[in-house]
């Protein structure tokens, strides 16, 4: 008697999951061989190299070389992830509207490798202060990096979902501006306000602003995702308000056209449209929340609940902060934190809106 043998499916992964998984693998190959290239021209260029340095930092070196194989690897995996399963709609999409979001994925992917792998030979930097880097070392660790980023982002892109959208725009929001926070030139930034990051010309402030700008631009792109979404639900009888799977999309292209305003538009630069940009963000996540049970009917009754929650929080802090119980800084993180941890749960309960309880 022999032993009956488990069902395909349950041992190989369909075929597009391995040729991912294959095309991944052979493009780390070809980065790190690049990225041995390339560590031992800056070596063989620069003699007095250290992890992170004024006067040569091999980590910002390997933070652009990261940030240009990610554009490659991001607009290779994303172009190609369109006849994926679950990817195919894509293809529906205006062409326009297609090369944007592709645009936005590259250029948040190459912010993030770029963000990334900086903060993280500064990270290192720490534990070895002062280490020159030989050029078996420059070698070694750069076609690691570049390898490991080709890698990660071919497979990000690859399997692009709503929720997996919003778990980048966190992690890239998180990491752009905390990185800001610990190389910015001014240590008491914090007593002043929390725009006052992105007013210095240095390298903090560049990762500040772009990291508003690349997060303004995946906003965007995220919004198509949701549209998608909200068709297919509105489509199947979930949800059942008022416009909502056309002026939700929409209400986010416009929020992340205000995120991308505040970081193109630094205090130092233009304080009225810095400004105008901030509140017309915080405007839309107003809007999006009261007007959440016209727009979104037939979302979860707890989703309603923790969007009012939301929305008492805001108002709160706009109290404590009117009557001098905080500071600015203080107020316009809470602001922040609000807004991109409602869109959090806003995507969670949006991928389980339809399903019975």
């Amino acid at each position: 008697m022999t032993t009956p043998s488990l069902p395909l499916p349950d041992v190989v992964p369909p075929a597009p999951v391995r040729r991912t998984e294959a095309i991944a693998v052979y493009l780390a190959f070809g980065a790190g061989i690049a990225g041995a290239i390339y560590g031992l021209t800056v070596a063989l260029v620069a003699t007095s190299l250290e992890l992170t340095s004024s006067s040569g930092s091999f980590g910002l070196l390997a933070a652009c070389g990261s940030a240009i194989v990610a554009v490659v690897a991001s607009a290779v995996g994303y172009w190609r992830a369109r006849d994926l399963p679950g990817q195919e709609w894509r293809r529906a999409l205006p062409p326009w509207k297609f090369t944007v979001n592709t645009v936005s994925v590259v250029i948040v992917h190459a912010a993030l490798a770029f963000v990334v792998t900086y903060a993280l030979y500064r990270l290192l930097a720490l534990g070895f202060i002062g280490l020159p880097v030989i050029p078996f070392w420059a070698v070694v660790l750069m076609a690691v990096t570049l390898g490991l980023t080709a890698w990660i982002v071919y497979l990000s892109v690859a399997s692009m979902t709503t929720q997996r959208m919003s778990s980048l725009l966190m992690a890239f929001i998180a990491i752009g501006t905390l990185t800001a926070m610990v190389t910015t030139p001014d240590p008491e930034w914090w007593a002043v306000h929390f725009s006052h990051l992105g007013s210095f010309d240095d390298v903090s402030s560049w990762v500040f602003n772009g990291t508003l700008i690349a997060g303004g631009l995946l906003v965007t792109t995220f919004a198509v995702y949701i549209a998608n979404d909200l068709d297919a639900l509105t489509a199947a009888g979930a949800l059942t308000g008022s416009n909502g799977q056309r002026i939700v999309p929409a209400l986010f292209v416009v929020m992340g056209i205000m995120l991308a305003c505040v970081g193109l538009f630094p205090v130092d630069v233009n304080l009225l449209v810095h400004n105008l940009s901030a509140m017309g963000m915080a405007a839309m996540f107003l809007v999006l929340l009261i007007g959440g049970p016209r727009l979104l009917r037939g979302m979860p009754r707890t989703y309603f609940v923790s969007a009012w929650a939301f929305l008492a929080a805001l108002v709160a802090s706009i109290v404590l902060f009117a009557i001098g119980y905080f500071s600015l800084t203080a107020f316009e993180i809470i602001v922040f934190a609000l807004i991109f941890g409602w869109i959090a749960v806003f995507i969670r309960f949006l991928a389980v809106s339809g399903q019975k309880a």
